[in-house]
């Protein structure tokens, strides 16, 4: 078979030597015989998507091969609109370039700026089959939901299945009801050697009103798993925007609050009073512990488990949550609502197959809250083995009234034994969790500025220290107010605060100036507004209590004191830099006397950054009180010498001082 084209003008004859007319209206061309013409067939003016353009120019084609047997002529329009249509769709078949984004038609199209890689989104519309009695998401449900979420960020990060290690201290502030809808967000905060945080954020939407209301936010800790099992050693992470920097440089001192969990629970015990609250009380309306226990098993399916044939994290904390809810019911005859979930561990898995027992007994009842220990254990089909040990967790609830209020709940009677044990660690949970609520969960604009400092809150006061200077660090705003050789300063206006940042780079290391600097009794050596600095107690090798006086006169023409806890942190990897972080509390101690004005500081301290092996770079940050406003405001709306000349006398300081023999032996 011959094809060919001929004709001129806007008019092309495709004669073929037989064929069937195609199923378009077409009228013959002047002197072509039977050939009939497209009298209005030109493209649309506007061009369509590149797929639309796909599917009319292969429509088009069709119709071409069609006309080629009907000698009709084809105008010139049609002809290029094909072949520009086929050679695009053609050129999709080439490689995208390196972060080219593939187009999206329509609707689909999203013009937003590339977000976190590991970033995951979930939204699940609350089904009655999710709900309670009241109409209300399951909190076990919702648990499961936010463990898929996790679990599918850290595995984007880490590229093989990863399990969940731990969860911090989860507490819902709402309850979601029917028809509303959750929403999960879920991102990789940082990654350490084999584990990573995963930052959640939950959120739900009513899609009536629009309204739109935070329901908790929560940090799980998952370990990347090789093929055998074995621990796989995970890429760094590198954050991008103000809050991924201090989402990463805060998980550090998350880590370390939870490495120090145990120690802190056992301590504080170490510490209280043998007595426990039920002799206080009249026990005589107490409810046996005992009528709470709970126990009930589980097998675990195909269903209930991943791709590795692990049980999922979430699903075994929704049974731990069920359990929980029936022992509670059984103390206060009502329908519980859970508030919180105490930081908990998997100590190992469980597979497909096995029986998960899980048993449940209110171990302390507090005025309007109770908290019930949960413990998971595993066996195979024989228990020819014994059971595992898979976790234990803590949650609290409390009984709401019609108006939303917490109800007064019965006393608990703890069993001899096992049971007082319990009872007494439930007093110190509700301490430590009251103490890492308000120091750790909270905002740091609500935090009080001299928090009493004991035993029990040791650990979320340095964090809480430390966590301030860190976010401070990450801020992006920072405007340049002045230079003088090498000394840089800066300033921060944000909310009500008034924050500075001096900078300079000294030939010295970076551990050596970290010694140097974290010692506050060498302090007026080179800063003349400090006059003495007394170590009043050291808490461990990481934190210290100063009685610091300076030399700055009150408005009450009587010297400041201050009581400071200082807290110094070495880099945990690469890049991280050396901190020491100072903030205000409050000791029995030494309390204010009549000789001094007692000022208080918010967040300050030093961050040192190494530069090469003898080279680093030194900052020190302020974020000014109202109280400290009037040392600050002379030199920054002025930009007097007063910051560059103090700083310059840290710098001979620190070299002065760099072969000291204690440095020295402070660094090995």
């Amino acid at each position: 078979m011959h094809d060919y084209i001929s004709g001129s003008g806007r008019g092309c004859v495709l004669a073929p030597s037989q064929g069937s007319v195609p199923a378009l209206a077409l009228t013959p061309a002047p002197g072509a015989g039977r050939a009939r013409r497209c009298p209005d067939s030109s493209p649309p003016s506007q061009p369509p998507p590149r797929r639309c353009l796909q599917m009319l120019s292969f429509f088009w084609l069709r119709c071409l091969l069609k006309m080629v047997k009907e000698n009709i002529v084809v105008p010139e329009e049609i002809l290029s609109f094909c072949c520009n249509g086929l050679q695009g769709s053609t050129s999709l078949l080439r490689a995208r370039e390196p972060g080219e984004q593939e187009e999206v038609p329509g609707a689909m199209a999203s013009p937003s700026p590339a977000r976190n890689p590991t970033e995951v989104q979930m939204s699940q519309l609350v089904l009655p089959c999710h709900t309670n009695h009241r109409g209300e998401l399951s909190i076990g449900q919702l648990l499961k939901w936010i463990d898929t979420a996790a679990c599918l960020s850290a595995e984007r990060h880490a590229g093989c299945p990863c399990v969940t290690a731990s969860m911090d201290d989860i507490y819902f502030e709402h309850t979601i009801s029917v028809g509303q809808v959750v929403n999960i967000k879920a991102k990789v905060n940082r990654a350490f050697n084999s584990s990573m945080e995963v930052g959640i954020q939950v959120s739900y939407e009513d899609l009536c009103s629009g309204k739109h209301c935070s329901i908790c936010k929560a940090y799980a800790t998952f370990v990347a798993c090789g093929p055998s099992g074995s621990k796989v050693k995970l890429k760094p992470l590198t954050p991008q925007t103000e809050e991924e920097k201090i989402e990463h440089s805060i998980a550090a001192e998350r880590r370390r609050m939870r490495l120090v969990h145990k120690d802190t629970l056992k301590d504080l015990l170490t510490r209280s009073p043998r007595e426990t609250e039920l002799e206080t009380r009249d026990g005589s309306a107490a409810v046996p512990a005992e009528k709470t226990r709970v126990e009930s098993v589980e097998l675990v399916l195909p269903p209930h488990a991943n791709h590795q044939g692990n049980t999922f994290g979430g699903q075994i904390m929704a049974w731990m949550e069920n359990v929980a809810t029936i022992a509670a019911s059984r103390l206060c005859h009502a329908h519980p609502t859970l508030r919180a979930i105490e930081m908990f561990h998997f100590r190992g898995p469980s597979q497909v197959g096995d029986r998960l027992v899980l048993k449940a007994i209110v171990n302390n009842a507090f005025k309007n809250s109770m908290e019930v220990g949960v413990c998971a254990e595993a066996y195979g089909q024989e228990m020819s083995v014994g059971r595992r040990h898979i976790n234990s967790a803590f949650m609290t609830f409390v009984v709401l009234d019609q108006e939303g209020r917490p109800r007064t709940l019965p006393m608990v009677a703890p069993e001899p034994g096992d049971g007082e044990r319990r009872y007494r660690e439930a007093s110190a949970r509700k301490k430590i969790r009251l103490d890492r609520k308000y120091l750790v969960s909270c905002k740091q604009t609500e935090v009080p500025l001299s928090v009493p400092w004991d035993q029990s809150n040791k650990v979320y006061l340095s964090y809480n220290n430390v966590s301030a200077l860190k976010m401070l660090v990450a801020k992006a705003n920072w405007v340049l107010a002045r230079e003088k050789e090498k000394v840089r300063m800066y300033t921060l206006e944000e909310d009500k605060f008034l924050s500075f940042r001096i900078e300079m780079s000294v030939h010295i290391a970076a551990s050596r100036a970290f010694s140097l600097l974290s010692d506050l009794r060498r302090r007026h050596e080179w800063d003349s507004h400090y006059a003495s600095a007394v170590l009043v107690q050291q808490v461990d090798n990481d934190d210290m209590i100063y009685h610091v006086v300076s030399q700055t006169l009150s408005h009450e023409n009587k010297p400041q004191d201050f009581v400071i806890l200082a807290s110094r942190r070495k880099p945990c990897s690469k890049g991280d830099p050396y901190v020491v972080a100072f903030r205000s509390v409050t000791l029995p101690t030494h309390p204010a006397s009549a000789g001094f004005t007692r000022g208080e500081t918010l967040c300050s301290g030093f961050c040192i950054w190494p530069e090469s092996e003898e080279t680093s770079k030194v900052a020190y940050y302020n974020q000014a009180t109202p109280g400290y406003l009037n040392y600050v405001t002379t030199n920054v709306a002025g930009l007097s010498s007063n910051f560059c000349a103090t700083f310059e006398a840290c710098e001979k300081f620190l070299l002065k001082n760099k072969e000291d023999l204690i440095v020295r032996l402070q660094d090995l």
